[in-house]
């Protein structure tokens, strides 16, 4: 467990700072799968979502820069920074803290709410 907090229990019997972390190691593809997998866990759903909401504006923002004049020389920056970023995001959900990105986060919080 992350230094002893209680994250709360998991439908998928794993420690949910676990499952968190590792909702964003291959970028929307294990989002995804944890976000499916896990039904109860609010902690582990909202790191899913913002693992799938991060990867989607990553690829997103690459993609723009690509195609422009200007994006040709600001892709290594970019890149750099979502990788960062990434870093960042994967060390905090398995400390057990939920990190919430602007905008991303606030999309990721509403859109993981469990419905009953």
């Amino acid at each position: 467990m992350a230094e002893g907090k209680d994250l709360g229990k998991t439908t998928i019997s794993m420690e949910a700072n676990l499952a968190a972390a590792l909702s964003y190691v291959f970028g929307w593809v294990s989002g995804l799968i944890f976000f499916l997998l896990e039904k109860e866990n609010k902690f582990v759903r909202f790191h899913a979502m913002q693992s799938i909401l991060f990867a989607v504006t990553w690829m997103a923002c690459m993609i723009v820069l690509a195609i422009t004049i200007v994006g040709a020389f600001l892709i290594p920056i970019a890149a750099l920074a979502f990788f960062v970023l990434w870093i960042i995001l994967i060390i905090k959900s398995f400390s057990g803290e939920i990190f919430k990105l602007p905008v991303l986060g606030e999309m990721a919080d509403k859109y993981s709410n469990i419905k009953v």
